[in-house]
């Protein structure tokens, strides 16, 4: 309805859906010279600072299921279009809507993830799955969590391609061929293998970029901290402090209550002061090389450059 004072449409709010339909947008208008930037703009205008991407299907050796953080979602949709897509979109039917406080799901049993492949043959290929998202109910509606399960693909190649190779065996037998796996080419999911060692080492880097640290010192800043953690007495908590008191029947028991508290605190004492003195040479193995790892891979998917540290210090770099 219109607004009688202004002559204009009443505000609303902008339904989850739309925000996908965005999303197709933004990733069509994708040119072959998007960079890193590029991608890293796409990620902050739809999803949150510590937003999480799940994946789980099922491959040949068994099921599959990966989570990548923010700072790996950029890269995930880069490798999509490196290994041979040329358009990306998602499509959801009969999607459900919750509302809570601070955030809205959307749970869609029927989506489809269709990607358009130029490379090494032209083939469209849907696959069909469940995505589950949750935005942020504000302004913005960013994605804080992605979880798409996939259950089938189908991969389409058009007629007019079957018929221009119809007495050719040896294309008819290429093109019989299934070009990705479960829907994903093979560059994202090596990627998706790679970010099993990244994530667990992204405090690492962090750590790396603030402090300017080498690798080794910045493996054993982060396990000493963690040696805190798990030797550090738990917190007492606070008691109020009673009002009543008890008039004592004997100074014998008054005696050897006191007597058996000093003891008790001399003995808690000992075992501060000896658990203070342990080093972390004691309770952390020696650490062996530390490997970090090249976010590019190679054209197969593979890992082209690692930088190792010995256990002398110095940096060996292996192909």
């Amino acid at each position: 309805m219109l607004d009688r004072d202004e002559g204009r449409h009443t505000p609303y709010m902008v339904q989850p859906e739309y925000r996908i339909y965005e999303m197709n947008k933004r990733l069509q208008s994708r040119t072959e010279d998007s960079d890193n930037l590029w991608w890293d703009a796409f990620a902050t205008e739809f999803f949150e600072d510590d937003a999480t991407l799940t994946l789980s299907f099922c491959l040949e050796d068994g099921p599959k299921r990966y989570t990548i953080g923010r700072t790996l979602i950029p890269r995930y949709f880069s490798t999509v279009f490196e290994g041979g897509v040329t358009d990306l979109y998602y499509i959801l039917k009969h999607s459900k809507e919750s509302y809570h406080n601070s955030s809205i799901t959307v749970d869609c049993d029927q989506c489809t993830m269709v990607t358009q492949h130029g490379k090494p043959m032209f083939t469209k290929v849907c696959t069909e799955g469940r995505l589950i998202l949750e935005f942020t109910f504000d302004d913005l509606m960013r994605i804080k969590t992605w979880h798409f399960t996939i259950r089938q693909y189908r991969e389409l190649v058009p007629r007019s391609i079957l018929a221009m190779h119809a007495q050719d065996p040896q294309v008819l037998e290429q093109l019989s061929k299934n070009i990705t796996r479960m829907g994903l080419t093979n560059f994202t999911l090596n990627y998706l293998r790679l970010c099993v060692i990244l994530e667990p080492m992204q405090e690492l880097m962090s750590r790396h970029k603030t402090y300017n640290l080498s690798p080794r010192d910045c493996l054993k800043t982060c396990l000493f901290q963690k040696w805190q953690r798990m030797v550090a007495p738990p917190a007492e908590p606070t008691r109020q402090p009673t009002t009543k008191r008890r008039k004592r029947k004997n100074s014998t028991s008054s005696t050897s209550n006191s007597s058996a508290g000093n003891n008790a605190n001399s003995t808690n004492s000992k075992k501060k002061s000896a658990a203070a003195n342990l080093s972390l040479s004691s309770q952390v193995p020696e650490l062996g090389a530390l490997q970090s790892c090249s976010l590019n891979p190679g054209r197969d998917g593979a890992l082209c450059h690692s930088t190792a540290v010995t256990p002398t210090g110095q940096f060996k770099e292996k192909h």
